[in-house]
């Protein structure tokens, strides 16, 4: 497969790299662009048939879980079985952003999306990129790390290609990441709000919503 390049320099160009992905995204293509910290790889979370290819690509677990992006909190309710009181909270406060939060996984998200754990964490991401390509596409959209499962994550569009090129579809060029920390990932399907992973939202401006039991549970792994 010959994976396809489009360079993406500024909001004045995005309209047709964003309606040429989401035509990807919806045959059931794979598409890598660039998030607030990483490059992510994006494909269809409705179609069970590109999440199976998603994870072959990436050699990743079935039980590993994999978080989505949406483009508006609009989108959660046919998502997820309930939004706790302190998940709207936190998404006034850190939505867009890097703030990944775990919810119950409704009944019409794949288990391989949830891992087989029944729970799947959203985030509406800063970057307008997979914003505009979720909203485009009208589906939510994977956002798992642009590398195989173990290696480090992307940066740039360079290095992706160097590691996924020839078994993705598209690649979105919008230069180079921000890097650093990835998202923080937050469970709040608890009384407590629990820490899967401390990224780029950190334990203290979760503390200052008044989480005063917001703990860190190192039996879990990330999600990414």
């Amino acid at each position: 497969m010959a994976t396809k390049t489009i360079k993406v320099r500024g909001p004045g160009n995005f309209g047709g790299a964003i309606s040429r992905a989401a035509g990807v995204i919806l045959s059931g293509g794979v598409v890598a662009l660039p998030t607030e910290s990483f490059y992510g790889l994006a494909v269809d979370a409705t179609n069970e048939k590109a999440i199976k290819r998603l994870l072959q690509l990436k050699k990743r677990q079935e039980t590993h879980p994999i978080l989505l992006l949406i483009d508006s909190r609009d989108v959660l309710e046919g998502l997820v079985k309930e939004i706790p009181r302190v998940a709207w909270k936190l998404m006034d406060a850190f939505w867009p952003g890097g703030l990944t939060l775990v919810f119950k996984a409704g009944s019409g998200v794949s288990p391989l999306l949830t891992g087989g754990g029944g729970t799947i964490g959203v985030r509406l991401s800063s970057h307008p990129i997979p914003t505009e390509l979720a909203r485009a596409a009208g589906v939510p959209i994977t956002g798992t790390s642009a590398n195989l499962s173990g290696h480090a994550p992307c940066k740039e569009a360079k290095d992706v290609f160097g590691s996924l090129g020839g078994q993705i579809d598209l690649l979105v060029d919008g230069g180079k990441t921000a890097g650093g920390k990835g998202s923080t990932v937050l469970d709040v399907t608890v009384d407590s709000p629990v820490i899967l992973r401390e990224g780029m939202v950190s334990r203290a401006q979760l503390g200052s919503l008044a989480f005063a039991n917001t703990r860190y549970d190192t039996r879990r792994g990330a999600r990414t």
